[in-house]
C-alpha cells in the first residue's frame, strides 16, 4: 500500500510540475529580446521559444533544466568572442539554432555548445559553423546528439578543434549528424558505452574518428571519407565496429582504419575502399574481423607486430595492391573462408572452396615495407618471380599463413 501511495505521489507531482511549465518567446520585437534574459527568467522544465532572427551573444549559461527551441533557424553569432552556450543543468533540450562564430583560444576549447558535468540532455537539429570545437561533452552522461550538422573552416591542425568530442563522457548517442572540415570529426577519450551511429564525418584535417582510452563502444553505419585518416582506435578494449564505410582515405601515412593497442573487439560488416591502407594494425589482440570488404585499397591489411589471436574470417578482398602485409615470421592469427581476387588455385571436388591453401603476403610487400622506393616495380615481371618463389618455399614470410578454405566466388551477405 505504501509503494501504491509513492507511486502515486510522484506521479502527481510530475503532472503538477507540467502545468505548471511556461514557454517564453524570444524574438527582436518581443518583450524578452535575448536568450540570456529568458533564461534568467524561466524556471525549472520552462520552455524557451526563440523565433527567426539574429541574436549576438555568447557566455550563454543554462543553469536549469530546460527546453531551447528554435523556429526556422534563428542565428546566434558570437563574435569571436568565446564559448556561446554552456549547459550545466541536467535534462536540457537544445534544438534547432544556427550558431556561428565560436570564439579561437590556445589555452580555452572554446564550443559552440558545452555540456559539462550534466546528463539526460538532448543536442539536435543544430547547424554549427565558423566554430573552434562543434559539440564538446565534458564528463557528462546519458545524453544524446543527433541530426546536427556541423560545417567547420580548419585548415591548419594547431589552430582548429573537433566537430564532436567527448571527454570522461559515459553512455552518449551520437546519430546522424554530418561532420565536415574539422580536425577531428568525432573525438573521445575516455568515454564509455557510447554508441556512434550513422554519421557522415568526411574532408576532415587528422581523422574522421579518433577515439582512446574508451571501451565497450559501438560505431555502427557511419561513413568516414576523404580525411586526413580515416579512424584512429587506440589503447581501448571491447569495441564494436559493424557496417561502416572507409573510403577514399588517400597519403603517405593515411589509412582507413588505425587499431593500436586495442583488445578484444569485432569488426564486421564494414567496407574499405581506396585507402592508402585499409586497417594498420599494432599491438591488437583477440578481433574477429568478418564479413567485411576490402576493396581497391594499396594495402588492405598491414600487420605491424605484436598481434595475436585474431581471426580474419569470411572477407572479401578485392583488387588490393596487397592482400596483407606482414613484417614477422610468427603467426597464431586464423585466416579461413576469405574470398582473394588474386587466388589462381582450382575447386576440383566443386565445394566452393579452392582445393589448394593461398597464402596472401606476398614477398614483394616484405621487401616495400623495408625499402619503400621499390613500389615503382610494382607491376614487373621481375616482382611475379620472386612472389612466386617465395610461395613456394617461404623464407621471409610466416610458412603458417594462410587461408586453408580459400572462398572461389565473392562472398556475398
Amino acid at each position: 500500500m505504501n509503494r501504491l501511495l509513492k507511486l502515486l505521489l510522484i506521479f502527481t507531482f510530475a503532472f503538477m510540475s507540467d502545468m505548471q511549465a511556461s514557454t517564453i518567446i524570444v524574438c527582436n520585437s518581443c518583450k524578452v529580446k535575448s536568450i540570456k534574459e529568458a533564461i534568467a527568467l524561466a524556471s525549472d522544465n520552462d520552455t524557451i521559444k526563440i523565433k527567426k532572427g539574429t541574436y549576438k551573444e555568447y557566455g550563454i549559461l543554462v543553469d536549469k533544466p530546460l527546453t531551447i527551441i528554435g523556429e526556422e533557424y534563428p542565428v546566434i553569432d558570437g563574435g569571436l568572442k568565446g564559448e556561446i552556450i554552456t549547459v550545466i543543468s541536467d535534462h536540457v533540450t537544445v534544438d534547432g539554432l544556427f550558431i556561428i562564430n565560436v570564439g579561437t583560444s590556445y589555452t580555452s576549447d572554446y564550443a559552440a555548445i558545452r555540456v559539462k558535468k550534466c546528463k539526460n540532455f538532448v543536442i539536435q537539429n543544430m547547424v554549427l559553423e565558423k566554430l573552434f570545437f562543434g559539440i564538446y561533452l565534458e564528463r557528462a552522461r546519458d545524453g544524446k546528439v543527433l541530426s546536427n550538422k556541423i560545417i567547420g573552416d580548419a585548415i591548419e591542425e594547431y589552430n582548429s578543434g573537433n566537430g564532436i568530442q567527448l571527454w570522461y563522457s559515459k553512455n552518449i548517442l551520437i546519430e546522424n549528424n554530418y561532420i565536415v572540415n574539422v580536425r577531428d570529426g568525432i573525438y573521445l577519450e575516455f568515454s564509455d558505452d557510447c554508441i556512434i551511429k550513422n554519421n557522415v564525418s568526411a574532408n576532415n584535417l587528422r581523422y574522421g574518428l579518433h577515439f582512446m582510452f574508451s571501451n565497450n563502444d559501438i560505431y555502427q553505419g557511419n561513413t568516414f571519407e576523404s580525411n586526413g585518416a580515416g579512424v584512429a582506435v587506440m589503447f581501448s578494449k571491447k569495441i564494436k565496429m559493424y557496417n561502416n564505410i572507409f573510403k577514399e582515405n588517400w597519403g603517405t601515412a593515411s589509412y582507413g582504419m588505425l587499431l593500436k593497442e586495442i583488445n578484444d573487439a569485432e569488426i564486421i560488416g564494414n567496407t574499405f575502399e581506396e585507402n592508402t591502407i585499409g586497417i594498420n594494425i599494432e599491438g591488437s589482440n583477440r578481433i574477429v574481423y568478418k564479413n567485411n570488404n576490402f576493396i581497391n585499397n594499396g594495402w588492405a591489411i598491414k600487420v605491424r607486430g605484436a598481434c595475436y589471436t585474431n581471426s580474419f574470417l569470411s572477407n572479401n578482398f578485392l583488387y588490393n595492391s596487397f592482400d596483407i602485409s606482414y613484417n614477422s615470421n610468427i603467426n597464431d592469427n586464423v585466416f579461413d573462408k576469405n574470398y582473394w581476387s588474386n587466388y589462381t588455385g582450382y575447386d576440383l571436388d566443386k565445394n566452393g572452396f579452392g582445393d589448394i591453401p593461398y597464402r596472401p603476403v606476398k614477398l614483394f610487400s616484405y621487401i616495400v615495407n623495408r625499402t619503400p622506393e621499390t613500389i615503382i616495380l610494382l607491376r614487373s615481371l621481375f616482382i611475379d618471380i620472386i612472389d612466386f618463389s617465395e610461395k613456394v618455399s617461404p623464407v621471409f614470410t610466416p610458412d603458417n599463413l594462410l587461408d586453408k578454405n580459400p572462398k572461389m566466388k565473392k562472398i556475398e551477405w
